[in-house]
């Protein structure tokens, strides 16, 4: 079955990948003038994160990696500075999975929340399938209190 036109429904966000966060974020809010929304630091993924939020509800978010041991510091060694991923909303998850598998599409990550398009099918983009109604953790949740548990 083809995939139609409201299968995806709008950008969500986009993800840069950039050496070094500070020079990022120095980049983005100073030079280009936007504003930056939240930052975070994901220790397990070995990230930092920055989030820069459009007034149309999308987000450009910058990743670095924390150390040289991460994932990301050799993607960056490899591919250099720039799109790590476009994240498309979805109007429904699993039957856009369905529908993709059936068109022959490579995706990664099936059976979790977190999907992802195949570079090779993209012209080189990794495309994450993002349902309407997920929420962005730094967003959309309420902080965690001391005990670490969100509102």
């Amino acid at each position: 079955m083809p995939i139609d036109r409201e299968t995806f429904t709008a950008t969500d966000h986009i993800v840069l990948a950039v050496r070094d966060i500070e020079e990022g974020i120095s980049n983005w809010r100073d030079r280009l003038g936007m504003p930056l929304s939240h930052r975070a630091d994901l220790d397990d993924a070995g990230v930092r994160q920055a989030f820069f939020s459009l007034q149309d509800g999308t987000f450009i978010e910058l990743i670095a990696p924390m150390s040289d041991s991460s994932p990301l510091a050799d993607l960056l060694a490899r591919r250099g500075e720039g799109i790590h991923v476009l994240a498309l909303r979805v109007d429904d998850l699993d039957s856009t999975v369905a529908r993709l598998q059936d068109e022959g599409v490579r995706l990664s990550g099936v059976g979790t929340p977190q999907v992802f398009v195949h570079p090779s099918e993209s012209n080189g983009v990794l495309v994450q399938l993002w349902p309407e109604d997920r929420p962005h953790r730094w967003r959309d949740e309420p902080e965690p209190d001391d005990a670490g548990h969100r509102g």
